[in-house]
């Protein structure tokens, strides 16, 4: 069955970096667009950056772009998130999504912690 599994949270001060992993399973990961979510306490959870299943094309949230970097890695089956230039407002749990047969797969999620 479909796994996706995050890890690369963790505490760190504004204006650092992190850089988040998904190990995916269970699906021909080639095939298929991914995608990394945030959920920040209180709020809904919302689409941070999206790339396409050759990496070809990425999309970003406007609040993240020129500070977030999505890639694959095809052989190894995982997705990454590159974070950069952290705020405090990017302190979220951040999941790893995929979309098949018209519904979402979800990792546990990673938390992302941003505070001096």
């Amino acid at each position: 069955q479909v796994q996706l599994v995050e890890s690369g949270g963790g505490l760190v001060q504004p204006g650092g970096s992190l850089r988040l992993s998904c190990a995916a399973s269970g699906f021909t990961f080639s095939n298929y667009a991914m995608s990394w979510y945030r959920q920040a306490p209180g709020k809904e959870r919302e689409l941070v950056a999206t790339i396409t299943s050759t990496g070809s094309s990425r999309n970003y949230a406007e609040s993240v772009k020129g500070r977030f970097t999505i890639s694959r890695d095809i052989a190894k089956n995982t997705v990454y998130l590159q974070m950069n230039s952290l705020k405090p407002e990017d302190t979220a749990v951040y999941y790893c999504n995929l979309w098949r047969s018209s519904r979402d797969y979800w990792g546990q999620g990673t938390q992302v912690t941003v505070s001096s």
